[in-house]
């Protein structure tokens, strides 16, 4: 692909990595706000400990916001169960963060997400992990009832706000990944992104998608075209940058640390500092320093879209990297 912005990540784009520096405003952030969820997953990277403060998440946004934060995602667990959710949605909102996305399960009243869209989100990532209610209550966790719910708040939402469906793939689904996606395709979502569980391993099935489908979804036509090409979809080959240039830019924080990326966050890997005025300087001297090749997090789970900027921001800061 000619430019990054292609692929379908709006917070990806060649300039952006030809840009990306300690001092270039941030792009994208993600705050953890709690553990807690009303799902129970089997391949879930599930965050411990309590959850953040509300005057340490607000700090948090304001200091992003400060270094010219552009898009912000909340996350957990399930977000929604945050109590002060929504004020720090109009926090962001306020201080002119041009995207506020959601991660969330799906499956809270539909009202709450209409709440949350007045306070400023414009952005659902939502899981979709089947095609059919048995099965996706299972991979919920047994959570009867659950499927039905997130596939009608899937496609209220969808009609006014921009949403993304996550498929997850298991052992246990991988083989109907084909069906997950034709479904999720009648529900008027935005894109669908394919990705293996990070205990599943780098590879997916090729899947068999009718072009005028995969011509609908930039994101979903990437990764498929990635597996097809035998192109991992996590992990790191011989020839991927060293480096990381995305952790310039880009940040996730839990508590009040600050990690790489929010792979390396739930797959229990070592804040890189503690949040507040170094913070940029600390992730520039990790950059410097960390061999991605030599981390086994980054090594095993870097996802491919990640590995295609870091490559490219390696080719045009081929002198200083």
């Amino acid at each position: 692909m000619s430019d990054l912005k292609d692929i379908g990540f709006y917070t990806l784009s060649d300039d952006r990595a030809k840009n990306s520096s300690m001092t270039s405003p941030l792009k994208r952030c993600e705050l953890v706000l709690t553990g807690r969820c009303t799902f129970n997953c089997p391949y879930c990277r599930q965050v411990g400990g309590a959850d953040i403060a509300l005057a340490q998440a607000k700090a948090t946004v304001n200091l992003w916001c400060d270094e010219g934060l552009e898009n912000i995602r909340f996350t957990g667990g399930e977000p929604t169960l945050y109590k002060g959710l929504g004020e720090l949605v109009s926090l962001a909102k306020n201080r002119g963060v041009k995207r506020i996305a959601l991660s969330t399960n799906g499956a809270v009243a539909l009202r709450k997400y209409l709440e949350l869209i007045e306070l400023g989100v414009n952005d659902f990532s939502i899981s979709l992990d089947a095609c059919c209610a048995e099965d996706g209550d299972k991979m919920a966790g047994d959570r009867r009832g659950s499927f039905n719910k997130v596939v009608k708040n899937i496609r209220e939402l969808s009609a006014i706000s921009y949403v993304t469906v996550g498929v997850v793939l298991t052992a246990d689904n991988k083989e109907r990944a084909e069906d997950v996606i034709r479904f999720a395709d009648t529900l008027g979502v935005q894109d669908i992104r394919v990705i293996p569980a990070a205990q599943d391993g780098e590879r997916l099935p090729v899947l068999e998608l009718n072009e005028s489908l995969l011509r609908k979804y930039p994101i979903l036509r990437y990764r498929v075209n990635n597996i097809a090409s035998n192109i991992p979809v996590r992990g790191l080959i011989n020839g991927d940058s060293r480096r990381c240039g995305l952790v310039l830019d880009d940040m996730a924080v839990m508590g009040d640390k600050h990690y790489p990326c929010i792979i390396h966050l739930r797959e229990s890997g070592s804040p890189i500092g503690t949040i507040g005025a170094s913070m940029r300087k600390d992730r520039l001297e990790w950059f410097k320093t960390h061999d991605s090749h030599q981390d086994p997090i980054c090594a095993r789970n870097c996802l491919d879209v990640c590995t295609n900027y870091n490559n490219k921001y390696a080719a045009f800061h081929e002198e200083e990297v």
